[in-house]
């Protein structure tokens, strides 16, 4: 069985940029139509790109934090291409990436990390969870090894991630029944955040393929979105509650 998403209806969240245009151009590709959400404007450039390729792309700008977007976003995937087949909630903190010890981990990063992440997740399950079940669809939340194994320097982000692992199994058990499958994905992919933490050291890049079995860092639509696309797909149609780890081996612990 291959991983097709023809006649579905996917709705992918921060898709404005690195691995969430990945997934949607990747969801496009196999067939669905996509709702690009984003807060800013260049989830219009994702949806240009899409359609350049011939796919069917719609944008929902669309904020995770407000629950008033979320639930917009969803209307809009409704008005557009008819209901909604899969939520994949990709959103995090645009501060994920900023290195801090907890004592200098304030109140305004840790409510940032928690309203994108866990907020964003919690809109998402809400305002999805009807025509989820109504299509016995699927949701999908990107997490991270730091929610796994920790991150010396990104405490909120290792938490917010590790609750997100909580989530993903809490909905599954409460969603199966209704035929509705929700699962994990923890990738590492060269996004334009990790570009960017390359440039202020650029040892890193180096330090991270040592330690990949594979020995590259991943690429957001080949490498990762492709497995994000299996798991919405009907390929998966027995996979529940899990999370799949697309990192070239470098977690090895699950």
């Amino acid at each position: 069985m291959t991983a097709s998403l023809a006649d579905r209806v996917v709705l992918v969240t921060g898709a404005g940029a690195g691995v969430g245009r990945g997934i949607a151009r990747a969801c496009a590709a196999a067939g669905a139509h996509v709702v690009v959400a984003s807060p800013r404007e260049n989830g219009v450039e994702t949806v240009d790109a899409i359609r350049s390729e011939g796919g069917a792309a719609s944008w929902a700008r669309c904020d995770v934090t407000a629950r008033v977007d979320v639930d917009d976003a969803v209307a809009h995937a409704v008005t557009e291409a008819g209901g909604l087949d899969v939520m994949i909630h990709n959103a995090t903190s645009r501060r994920s990436s900023e290195p801090a010890r907890l004592e200098d981990v304030d109140r305004a990063l840790w409510d940032d990390h928690v309203a994108v992440s866990l907020t964003g997740a919690y809109h998402c399950a809400r305002a999805a969870r009807d025509q989820l079940r109504a299509r016995s669809g699927s949701m999908i939340l990107m997490t991270s090894p730091a929610g796994m194994e920790g991150s010396l320097m990104l405490p909120a982000y290792g938490v917010v991630k590790a609750a997100l692992r909580g989530f993903t199994k809490s909905l599954a058990r409460e969603w199966g029944p209704d035929g509705v499958r929700v699962n994990a994905v923890s990738p590492l992919a060269q996004t334009p955040a990790m570009t960017n933490a390359i440039k202020k050291d650029p040892a890193l890049a180096e330090r991270l393929a040592r330690r990949v079995p594979l020995g590259r860092i991943g690429d957001t639509e080949a490498d990762v979105a492709t497995v994000v696309v299996f798991l919405a797909s009907d390929a998966a149609r027995y996979v529940t509650g899990q999370t799949l780890v697309a990192d070239g081996g470098r977690y090895l612990n699950l």
